[in-house]
């Protein structure tokens, strides 16, 4: 069964805590999927990976470029998974009809917003029904996660 898990931003941005959790990702061997409610958000995201630390790198690509299915990290507005992904986030309200042909689905949300909450409760109540392993993150003061359900 696939593993769902919510991570409730409230004291980072989405640019702050993406780039770590796709590198442990990556160390895991994990090939991943980021998938974004627009393609202005895939174009932001992927500048960002690209110069988010100077120390670092995250090799990826969108999902329209040729060698997509050789990345990594692939970038998309849709459902697909070009890349053979065995993990998907989900970004800005996209969503996932069905989570079971990933390992780990990883839904990160905006703290701040409450539509999007909203949708990351009723999210976390359908899954939960149809029988997944969901568990909710937040960080604690000192910016670190914790396991909360």
């Amino acid at each position: 069964m696939t593993e769902v898990l919510f991570y409730h931003l409230q004291r980072r941005t989405l640019e702050q805590v993406l780039p770590p959790l796709l590198a442990k990702c990556l160390e895991r061997g994990w090939r991943v999927v980021v998938q974004a409610a627009s393609d202005e958000r895939v174009a932001a995201l992927d500048a960002h990976l690209w110069t988010y630390d100077d120390e670092s790198f995250l090799p990826h690509g969108p999902a329209g470029e040729r060698d997509a299915a050789d990345q990594p990290i692939v970038l998309t507005t849709a459902a697909t998974n070009p890349n053979g992904a065995s993990v998907r986030f989900l970004v800005d309200g996209a969503d996932l009809d069905d989570p079971s042909a990933y390992q780990r689905a990883v839904f990160l949300f905006d703290g701040h917003d409450e539509d999007a909450v909203a949708s990351a409760r009723g999210r976390w109540t359908a899954l939960k029904a149809a029988g997944h392993e969901v568990t909710y993150w937040r960080q604690d003061e000192a910016g670190r996660w914790e396991r909360k359900g």
